[in-house]
């Protein structure tokens, strides 16, 4: 067994200042019991405990470490940007730089406004959404997680598809009842809400490929369908692409399936490690925003240097012509990410265990089903038990995944094919672990 004390001592001490002991729920590994591992430094693929343990990390910061932990040219590039002042609250050049890059791999994204986390990102996206088509009601769908912002942590009433409930304290009846929550991947849910609200819903906000329910993909032609219904209702078609963005593909999910949204929200990646988010769309929505617009959003540490410098290292890391470096970067991962997901597939199988497996692009995932999984009710009927098993012995076994069955892992370029196989071979030991207890 490996030592954690000093991990335990830590979170103890954090209970005191903190709800929960974190600053973010599911650090608390409330999902797979036990105590959180504090985190002392990352790199490469690698994390290290205050312990000393180390592990092969495959959480990446919940996604933007795509080039992998400390990453050689972002740690100079930042070291040479603090030396500079760490935040101005005025234009630098290095925003639009960013932009500009951006904007070269999702084409949909003709202006851009840079903000500091997702929940900003998809809470200003939906504001926008509503100033410019003067509509208050907006779809979202069961287990697709868009931030903490009120209009947003809805649950679905009783129904196929009914006007949202709230899901925590503190959000008002009236503020839910403006967001209509569906089944995700239900084409008749969807059609239902169009054909009765179509002229009210100012939004249709979606993770099109979903990584807050677990990984769940959308079944063929039902993000096409989407754009299809708010184009003929006259609503927005916004993507958050905060967790799918340059990882679904490197154009993300709407390049991947051939869908151009009208607003688009990003995060994770563009920021490098950093906290940063955005969103964007066609100029003549984007227009509407202050000081160009009427619909206000404004942030002191929106565009900071720091963070800025960190994404626009980070994407010409991954956006390089494979003439420059020699490998295609979005190519090279999703491959790496087939291999090592193939190999749990088989390494299941062979110890008699049930799982679902969904990969897109350098996102992955498992249930413990012996059925697809297409929605948020899908995806809670999985064995959790099961996964708990799985966890723990991954993790006694130095393999860093996320601590629920309800997340998403990563794969980054700093993952070697050594690491591939030893979490294949750990993976063989976590299924024979499931299947001695659960059956």
């Amino acid at each position: 067994m490996r030592n954690t004390e000093q991990s335990k001592a830590a979170f103890d001490e954090a209970k005191k200042y903190m709800p929960g002991g974190v600053n973010s729920p599911v650090r608390s590994f409330a999902n797979v019991g036990g105590n959180p591992l504090f985190i002392a430094r990352a790199e490469g693929a690698r994390i290290y405990d205050i312990d000393g343990n180390e592990f092969i990390d495959y959480v990446g910061s919940w996604g933007p470490m795509i080039v992998g932990h400390a990453h050689p040219r972002v740690v100079s590039a930042l070291q040479k940007a603090v030396m500079r002042g760490t935040s101005y609250g005025a234009p630098t050049i290095l925003e639009t730089e960013l932009a500009k890059l951006v904007q070269t791999v999702y084409p949909s994204i003709e202006i851009i406004r840079m903000v500091n986390s997702g929940t900003e990102a998809t809470m200003s996206a939906l504001r926008l959404a509503r100033g410019y088509t003067g509509r208050d009601k907006i779809v979202k769908f069961v287990g697709c997680y868009h931030g903490h912002s009120d209009s947003l942590l809805v649950s679905a009433g009783s129904g196929l598809a009914t006007f949202g409930v709230p899901s925590s304290p503190g959000v008002t009846k009236g503020t839910a009842a403006d967001t209509i929550a569906v089944p995700y991947n239900d084409e008749d849910a969807i059609r239902t809400v169009m054909e009765r609200e179509g002229a009210q819903i100012a939004a249709v906000i979606i993770e099109p490929v979903a990584g807050n329910m677990g990984l769940v993909l959308p079944r063929q032609g039902y993000l096409s369908l989407l754009r299809e219904l708010t184009e003929k209702h006259g609503a927005l078609l916004i993507f958050d692409e905060v967790m799918c963005g340059f990882r679904a593909s490197l154009g993300g999910a709407q390049a991947a399936y051939g869908i151009r949204p009208d607003l688009t929200c990003l995060g994770k990646i563009i920021g490098g490690g950093l906290p940063v988010a955005a969103y964007g769309g066609r100029h003549e929505i984007m227009s509407h925003i202050s000081p160009a617009g009427p619909v206000y959003q404004a942030g002191t540490l929106s565009g900071n240097p720091l963070a800025m410098t960190a994404g626009i290292e980070t994407l010409k890391i991954i956006t390089a012509p494979p003439e420059e470096d020699g490998v295609d970067y979005s190519r090279m991962l999703t491959v790496r990410t087939k291999e090592l997901l193939l190999g749990w597939q088989c390494a299941a199988k062979d110890a008699g265990v049930s799982i679902c497996a969904h990969q897109a692009g350098s996102m992955f995932g498992i249930f413990f089903t012996d059925r697809e999984v297409y929605n948020y009710e899908d995806a809670e009927a999985a064995d959790q038990e099961a996964f708990r098993i799985w966890f723990e012995t991954m993790l006694e076994e130095g393999i860093y995944l996320a601590p629920s069955q309800f997340e998403t892992v990563f794969l980054s370029g700093a993952h070697t094919d050594a690491d591939i196989t030893r979490t294949i071979a750990a993976a063989e030991k976590g299924f024979a672990a499931v299947k001695k207890v659960c059956g």
